[in-house]
């Protein structure tokens, strides 16, 4: 659909010619020439939020003069803004996860609009979208050639009604595509076929304009198409439902910080190492809220596939993104990629015209700056629990044992206890164990039924090679098959309690793998393909042998993953699985062959080769010009213009599912998959006022980096949690529960999902681990069943946390949930950017302690009753606010909080009960 600009924005609107035709476009230069400030020495990324002011610029209805002027002051004062703008991406990328429910809430915002009188059609996406089916399919097959037809099977059969729905979306809402099941993961099909790096529309005048690529997604990876010089970052799926319904992005002049790069990687150092390094760095930085943006003469040796890798972890690093300014590099991917020769001499020309174009003397102001020199980067892995736990791999082995004797002792399974009182023995330490203490220096061993060995602590039960982060990269995946292939060669294998699997970001991967034979000898290890989707890395890793299972489960045993991943918080890879650490597809493999991580595979062998000799790490890792050699021969501009020609048909499968043509859903009563949300029901025409909070007791008490993980987790669930129950109340059985992941459509499965993590731990509760805290009547009980009985009494609730709560994925219903259970209001020390955002979106208040405050200091332990005053007089942005805490003991003390309300339009969205209703206000008077 024709772009809409701004009505004041002609003064900077200039015309430029490139690959064989003239565009207009709006002018930096321009923007100076005319008065404006001086933006010579802004980023690259500012740059393209700047030129999105431009092209907006309607006399300050939404975008004035001096939110243009606003960027030449950051450059003069630090590189640091108050000011805030209203930022208008150009698309919207979705994954099914967060975009079935998003697709539910415009379905109910088109009964709402009706209820309100207003016209359905007026529910329609105003900017593109893309949604990728990629988050479905589950790895229950694997290691063998059938494991990819048996789970694609079993990936239509569970998902059906969702896919149904999705369908229903595509015919039903303008500007909506969906991207079929089994073509990959989204952010990888983003870079490699959707996203432009500047794209071409035509105004309302009927004219063609040029400018930058931007979007915005409901998953925090969409950060990896930043590697592309393309600006997008992740959102909730309620502010992504905003954008795409026409809202402005609220949002201040982010700092930059500016991360120079200089030298190459060594001999045997992959991306997933650096980026690895940069994760440690960045998290260390403290750059929650900012931009990154990558310089140096250093990218002049990075491939491009390597800047995804980096762009791609922004999340885990907690910038709002990592941004690589357009370079020759850019235009070489996008060439190889297969894009339009026109339209990649489009991007070379408009960079160099609006100042975009990084070469050797490009020198930029920022906020602050770091520096990497590539040639310090080692060979590393990051684990057990955060991204940012970065390991050298010369120390992983010890620094597992070290992780290892820091946990309780192992509890006894039933069987060993009734053994013990049958035979009238007390409890005995494990050998080697100090009793009462912890698990110095033993590995328990745990018998397999059926086979012939025994896990133990540190076991690699998963091998995955998984994740858009690493199976973008052509030079780690050619490198993980040349390991293969070199193990093959030796006599190795993978150990046979390690199940392994290969779920690429995309068919091209597959199609080169195969080019190059190397397939084959992945396949021989175990490593065959699963499907194209995020899998193991979402925590689709599906269920592990019941054995094995049972060995670990037993003997309470710290089973191990390895994934090429970008996550590996507690609880998300496999709820048998305790400590998840993420490598380098190549580590991957290698990991495989050892089968633990007590061995230092840096020094002890992998294995014992076919010649009865030890084989060794360094005696199978291919060489940089191994891998180099074989990328340049089999990775063709062909194979990608092939497999994305018909990328929105699908197979057979997408094509005979079948839909309801109509205008709005009828939404089926029995349903478990998809239902009407109560957000809209009885809503008015008119906002409401923000409230003080008077008498709230605390839900849950939680400690720090508390992950949208753990608020709402995305794996399986068992029979016996609240959401278990309620399916199986509906005669769904345990094997047809899927994951939380999958049944996003329904609110009634995910707010019992809430805080229902296996691994969080409420401090209220003593040693407890999951979903459970105290009700009313002082007793344990799930947080759904606390939550429902506090709501009954009429009382509100609060959540206290710690520092950096909410980081990781962009998962609205980490918000939705925690508003569904009634909760008004979060307390913690700090947040994440977008679960921030996403609790004002849902009409949450976060709050912020101040002045050396905290849970700790406060003296929490959860029976406190909490009242927040300073609301209903006009809450300010940002604001002091006093709450007064009532303890158990009948005192009383009052703290000042800060409100993370952080600007105007956030104030409006709570005033009328979250952004959704607001836009749907607002749509409805229009009508």
């Amino acid at each position: 659909m024709p772009i809409v600009t701004g009505t004041d924005s002609a003064r900077t609107r200039r015309e430029l010619s490139a690959g064989g035709a003239t565009v207009s476009y709006y002018s930096i230069p321009a923007a100076t020439e005319a008065g404006l400030g001086d933006f010579s020495r802004l980023p690259a990324a500012l740059k393209v939020v700047l030129e999105n002011m431009l092209r907006f610029e309607d006399g300050g209805r939404t975008v004035s003069t001096d939110d243009i002027r606003a960027f030449a002051a950051w450059a003069q004062g630090g590189g640091k803004s108050e000011r805030e703008i209203a930022y208008r991406p150009a698309r919207v990328l979705m994954q099914d996860f967060t975009g079935v429910p998003a697709v539910v809430d415009l379905a109910a915002m088109r009964d709402g609009i009706v209820a309100l009188g207003g016209d359905a059609q007026k529910i329609n996406p105003l900017n593109p979208v893309d949604l990728v089916i990629d988050h479905s399919v589950m790895v229950d097959e694997f290691g063998t050639p059938r494991a990819f037809q048996f789970n694609v099977d079993r990936e239509y059969e569970r998902n059906m009604e969702r896919y149904q729905f999705l369908k229903w979306g595509q015919s039903a809402f303008e500007n909506f595509r969906v991207v079929p099941p089994g073509t990959g993961i989204c952010h990888q099909v983003n870079l490699e076929y959707l996203a432009q790096t500047v794209w071409t529309d035509t105004d309302q005048t009927g004219a063609t304009v040029a400018y930058p690529d931007t979007l915005v997604g409901t998953d925090s990876h969409t950060t990896m198409v930043n590697g592309l010089a393309v600006l997008g970052w992740g959102v909730g799926g309620i502010e992504a439902e905003a954008a795409m319904l026409g809202q402005p992005i609220s949002m201040l002049i982010p700092e930059v910080v500016g991360f120079k790069v200089t030298g190459a990687l060594r001999e045997g150092v992959t991306a997933t190492d650096l980026v690895l390094k940069v994760v440690k760095m960045l998290r260390d930085h403290k750059v929650v809220g900012k931009f990154v943006e990558f310089y140096g003469d250093g990218l002049d040796n990075m491939p491009l596939a390597d800047r995804a890798t980096i762009a791609n972890m922004a999340p885990e690093y907690g910038a709002t993104c990592g941004f690589f300014p357009v370079d020759g590099e850019t235009l070489r991917y996008l060439r190889q990629t297969g894009r339009d020769e026109a339209r990649i001499a489009l991007v070379e020309a408009y960079a160099k015209a609006n100042g975009m174009w990084r070469d050797a003397a490009y020198d930029p102001v920022y906020t602050s700056t770091l520096h990497l020199d590539l040639g310090d980067v080692v060979p590393a892995i990051s684990g057990p629990k955060r991204p940012q736990d970065h390991v050298p791999l010369d120390e992983a082995a010890q620094t597992f044992k070290a992780y290892i004797q820091g946990l309780p002792a192992p509890k006894a399974s039933a069987a060993q206890k009734a053994k013990m009182t049958a035979e009238g023995n007390a409890p005995m330490p494990k050998p080697g164990q100090i009793p009462g203490g912890d698990r110095t220096g033993s590995i328990e061993r745990g018998a397999v039924e059926g086979a012939d060995y025994c896990l133990n602590d540190g076991s690699v039960v998963i091998a995955a090679i998984t994740s858009c982060t690493n199976t973008s990269n052509p030079y780690v995946m050619v490198g993980a098959g040349l390991l293969a292939r070199k193990a093959r060669a030796f006599g190795l294998n993978r150990k046979p309690w390690v199940k392994t699997s290969l779920a690429p970001g995309s068919q091209v991967v597959s199609e080169y793998l195969e080019a190059a034979g190397l397939q084959e000898d992945l396949d021989a290890l175990g490593f065959d393909l699963v499907g194209f989707g995020c899998t193991t890395c979402i925590g689709n890793s599906g269920p592990l042998e019941a054995p094995i299972s049972k060995a670990i489960n037993d003997h309470d045993l710290v089973a191990v993953s390895v994934l090429s991943g970008n996550r590996n918080f507690e609880g998300r890879i496999s709820p048998d699985v305790r400590a998840n650490y993420l490598a380098s597809p190549p580590l991957v493999v290698a990991y495989a062959i050892a089968g633990d991580m007590n061995i230092d595979i840096t020094k002890e062998p992998l294995g014992t080769g076919k010649d009865g000799q030890p084989v060794y790490l360094r005696d199978i890792w291919p060489s940089s010009q191994e891998v180099s050699d074989i990328v340049h021969k089999v990775v063709t501009r062909e194979m990608f213009q092939s497999k994305y020609a018909d990328v929105f048909k699908g197979d057979e499968r997408w094509q005979a599912v079948e839909t309801t043509d109509s205008e709005t859903y009828d939404w089926p009563p029995t349903s478990t998959y998809i239902q009407n949300p109560p957000y809209f029901q009885g809503m008015s025409r008119e906002p409401g006022t923000i409230a003080d909070i008077e008498g709230a007791r605390v839900l849950a008490l939680l400690g720090d980096m508390i992950t949208t993980d753990h608020i709402s987790p995305a794996g399986s669930f068992k029979p016996t949690t609240p959401a278990g129950q309620y399916l199986v109340e509906r005669q769904v059985p345990p094997s047809e529960f899927n994951s939380y992941g999958s049944r996003r459509g329904n609110h009634e499965v995910m707010m019992r999902g809430t805080f229902a993590n296996i691994r969080i731990r409420n401090e209220m509760l003593d040693g407890v681990e999951g979903g459970y805290t105290k009700g009313p009547d002082g007793q344990q009980t799930s947080i759904y069943d606390a939550a429902m009985a506090w709501k009954d009494r009429g009382v509100p609730l609060v959540i206290v946390g710690g520092i950096e709560y909410g980081a990781g994925s962009s998962r609205d219903w980490a918000a939705k949930g925690t508003n569904l259970l009634g909760v008004s209001a979060v307390i913690a020390e700090s947040f994440e950017r977008i679960h921030r955002s996403n609790l004002v979106g849902m009409g949450v208040i976060p709050f912020e302690f101040t002045g050396g405050d905290n849970r700790k200091t406060l003296g929490l332990k959860g029976d406190e009753v909490i009242s927040i005053s300073g609301l209903a007089d006009g809450l300010r942005p940002l604001a002091m606010v006093p709450a007064t805490i009532r303890y158990a003991d009948g005192t009383e003390k009052t703290v000042q909080l800060k409100a993370r309300v952080d600007t105007e339009v956030e104030i409006d969205y709570l005033k009328n009960g979250g952004v959704l209703h607001y836009v749907l206000r607002n749509l409805a008077k229009a009508a």
